[in-house]
């Protein structure tokens, strides 16, 4: 049973001059896909990287992340140049596997993103789509307990995307772990969230929050509930 929880409270960070996030308050729960959905620079990504420890809050208190593994897809791919896409990943399993089961590991998530047959190519030698693809199939290998993705499947054609989320909530289905993921599409945080949150800032604010009580498996069948949820967004967007 998913019963974990998050808790942001009081949270504050500023840049010089700009307060980007103020007296900031927010639980998160493991049994609900969190999607972050607002204009650029109101503060999202912030939020998520204090979330992760990224970096650090100037004030304020999280609790529920101690000790736990953060898979992180960022919205750069931030692979490392001087290796291939094989030794990308494997790069952050050399803790946890031995070589075999690394290479296993390794295998599964460049074919779920097909990309096992460009394993040994490095990432100059990769369009940018495929570097994103590389990027979900390094966090996805490193299996954090907290997944947090950025603008994730920006550049990836439909059905592959559309893949990868059904891969994604599957996944978390059966672990108990959190899910976080920011994006600018209307249609991916509809197929993937249970909690939609739209924010506005600086300074950060919730402007709205939707919770679509309709599992993920079954929006298609329920379009025009859908459709009703997608005018709701629309209308604070």
């Amino acid at each position: 049973m998913k019963n974990l929880h998050i808790e942001m409270k009081d949270i504050y960070k500023s840049y010089d001059d700009l307060e980007v996030i103020t007296d900031f308050n927010m639980n998160f729960s493991s049994d609900k896909v969190h999607c972050f959905f607002g204009p650029s620079g109101c503060g999202k990504t912030t939020l998520v990287n204090i979330l992760t420890r990224v970096i650090s809050p100037d004030n304020g208190q999280i609790k529920g992340i101690d000790k736990k593994k953060v898979s992180y897809v960022f919205q750069e791919d931030r692979l490392l140049p001087w290796a291939t896409l094989e030794e990308n990943i494997l790069f952050v399993l050399e803790s946890f596997y031995n070589k075999t089961e690394a290479q296993k590991v390794v295998d599964k998530y460049l074919s779920l993103v097909d990309l096992l047959k460009f394993k040994n190519h490095y990432p100059n030698e990769l369009s940018g789509g495929m570097k994103q693809r590389a990027s979900i199939a390094r966090a996805l290998a490193y299996g954090g307990e907290i997944l947090v993705m950025d603008e994730p499947f920006k550049g990836l054609h439909l059905e592959l995307k559309n893949n990868l989320m059904d891969y994604i909530v599957n996944n978390w289905n059966y672990k108990d772990s959190f899910l976080f993921f920011i994006t600018h599409d209307i249609d991916e945080a509809l197929y993937l969230a249970d909690k939609i949150y739209i924010f506005n800032g600086p300074p950060l604010k919730i402007q709205k929050q939707i919770t679509i009580n309709i599992h993920s498996s079954d929006r298609k069948r329920h379009s025009r509930e859908m459709r009703k949820y997608k005018t709701m967004i629309l209308e604070d967007t």
